[in-house]
């Protein structure tokens, strides 16, 4: 039966429309009940704020849906079985429960998935609203220059590109439905909510920064330069699990720190790194060898090495340095983090629990970098002593 079923069915498309808007009139009433006595710019400050934090809650259960297997519970889009929720679908999902008890489609796996669709329209229509607010704010600052206050704290163009973004993930959403889990595709999806989360992130720093009338800390270009470095690595090194996450490549190596036994083990790079195949298959056909699923492992653990020492360098450097020291605790922990749950997913047999805090590690780490690299500038002549002034800025923007 769930060969049957359109992959593309767009009936419920206005019901899940009505449902986002619903759901964003939430966290919209607690903006406009907080802010009520503020000016307009510190309310699309807190509203931008609150949506980064619901945007991370988003990635959250996104792996939690892939984890779970519930990617396909659901097998069309953007509905489920042509109804906007699974109340309407429960003779088709029964039916292909039964057939096949253990398969992607059941009632649980289901809901999991269209409570994740549910949020991600909410998302989009809370940044939507930020879009919106964000020209209205420009438009009544071209007309009254002379309002106190009233300037920008940056240009609208930012919520703008971040809507354009949301679109193109709501597509790979899609995608990744209708081309049954495609792990280029899901890698993709992965990664494309943690750009969201960045460009969310460097929002709300410059946000904060121009209410509360404080500047970018000013950092050696040294330290400025490792900063960027240990963002690109951390970037590249969330590809590096997505690709493990979406092979299901996490269990070929059951032990640490050697895998199989050896340091170097069996391992088809090739095969690993081929990367548009279906799941579970190479470009031939046949299927994708174990010592295939071993390379992609080994090499994520290998860059982790790489990459925790850097986290640990920069957040002992930025400390030593008097700066920054809020994002330097965070980077701290979250190695600290990342380190014990990843371990966990090879020795435990990959529980649940650990593997979504490792995502959530993940994308902890790619905001807390980006609220670094937002908050601070380059500068030849910067001392620990200079920055005194930002870093206590710094510190009210996470507060």
């Amino acid at each position: 039966m769930t060969d049957m079923q359109p992959l593309y069915d767009l009936a419920p498309a206005l019901e899940l429309m009505a449902l986002g808007i619903v759901i964003a009139l939430g966290p919209l009433a607690w903006v406009w009940w907080r802010g009520r006595g503020g000016t307009p710019v510190r309310r699309l400050q807190a509203l931008t704020v609150l949506t980064l934090f619901l945007t991370f809650d988003l990635v959250l259960f996104g792996a939690f849906t892939r984890l779970t297997d519930s990617g396909l519970g659901c097998p069309d889009w953007p509905g489920c079985y042509g109804n906007a929720s699974p109340v309407g679908a429960r003779a088709e999902i029964s039916a292909a429960q039964e057939a096949m008890p253990t398969g992607p489609v059941t009632h649980g796996k289901a809901w999991v998935e269209m409570i994740h669709r549910y949020l991600a329209t909410g998302v989009g229509v809370l940044i939507i609203a930020l879009t919106v607010g964000a020209w209205r704010q420009r438009r009544a600052v071209a007309q009254l220059p002379q309002l106190a206050g009233a300037a920008p704290a940056l240009s609208p163009w930012w919520p703008t590109a971040t809507l354009v973004w949301v679109c193109l993930q709501g597509a790979f959403g899609a995608l990744t439905v209708t081309m049954k889990l495609f792990p280029a595709i899901v890698t993709l999806h992965l990664i494309g909510g943690l750009v969201l989360l960045a460009l969310l992130c460097v929002q709300a720093v410059r946000q904060t920064q121009m209410t509360r009338g404080v500047v970018p800390v000013a950092l050696p270009r040294g330290l400025r330069w490792l900063l960027g470095v240990t963002a690109a690595l951390v970037a590249l090194q969330v590809m590096l699990g997505g690709w493990v996450s979406t092979n299901y490549a996490v269990l070929a190596c059951t032990t640490f720190p050697q895998c199989q036994g050896s340091w170097w083990p069996d391992m088809a790079f090739a095969e690993g790194f081929q990367v548009w195949r279906a799941l579970g298959l190479l470009q031939d056909g046949s299927h994708i060898s174990f010592a295939g699923l071993t390379a992609i492992h080994y090499v994520h653990r290998l860059a982790a090495y790489l990459v925790l020492a850097a986290l640990v360098v920069l957040a002992w450097r930025l400390r030593r340095a008097g700066v920054l020291r809020d994002p330097a605790r965070w980077l701290a922990g979250l190695a600290l983090l990342q380190f014990v749950t990843g371990l966990s997913n090879v020795v435990l047999d990959w529980p649940l629990v650990a593997a979504v805090l490792h995502t959530g590690g993940a994308a902890a780490l790619v905001v807390v970098l980006t609220w670094a690299l937002t908050a601070s500038r380059a500068t030849a002549g910067a001392t620990a002593s200079q920055p005194r002034a930002g870093a206590d800025s710094v510190k009210r923007v996470s507060a």
